[in-house]
């Protein structure tokens, strides 16, 4: 599936979402949306390797995917190759990068429920799918460490105390 095609597949999956539950949906609940994401490919070698080429072409691909979303915070892990997947948007939306620490995922769950808002978060194979069910969302079957950098989670808080979860697949896949 090509970029524009992904991005078609969001806007649908996000539409039919509103008008399914639109009768049930507050303002409130429309405004809120979390997008997370494990960080793109990233380069061999060290604790902290930076994003490779088809890494840094994902995080473009992301951002060309939610320019549009009304993304309104932009949250990452403090390792390169998070920043990195995160930065391309946070350019093209004039937004801060904030940090958050993947070790207190309920704290920071916590706060982005309080917080509301769109907001993007960057993070990595386990801690991902763990905010999501944090977020009273579905986290999917686990992310495969070696090969998997294309997952991305639509969660949807409602009044009811229910998340809708969307997971979607965004970007080329590319080869090691």
């Amino acid at each position: 599936m090509d970029l524009k095609q992904t991005r078609m597949a969001l806007t649908l999956v996000l539409m039919t979402l509103l008008a399914t539950f639109s009768p049930a949906v507050t303002a409130s609940e429309q405004a809120t949306a979390f997008f997370l994401v494990r960080h793109a490919e990233k380069s061999d070698g060290g604790s902290d390797p930076p994003l490779s080429s088809a890494g840094q072409a994902r995080s473009q691909q992301l951002a060309e995917l939610l320019k549009d979303a009304a993304i309104d915070a932009i949250f990452s892990t403090d390792f390169h190759r998070s920043r990195d997947t995160a930065a391309p948007l946070a350019r093209a939306l004039g937004l801060e990068l904030r940090l958050y620490d993947p070790a207190e995922l309920e704290a920071f769950a916590a706060d982005l429920v309080e917080r509301g808002g769109r907001v993007l978060v960057v993070g990595h194979s386990t801690p991902t799918p763990e905010l999501a069910q944090h977020l009273g969302g579905t986290p999917g079957s686990e992310i495969d460490e070696e090969k998997e950098y294309d997952r991305l989670y639509v969660l949807t808080p409602r009044s009811d105390g229910t998340t809708t979860t969307v997971l979607l697949r965004y970007g080329k896949v590319f080869s090691p």
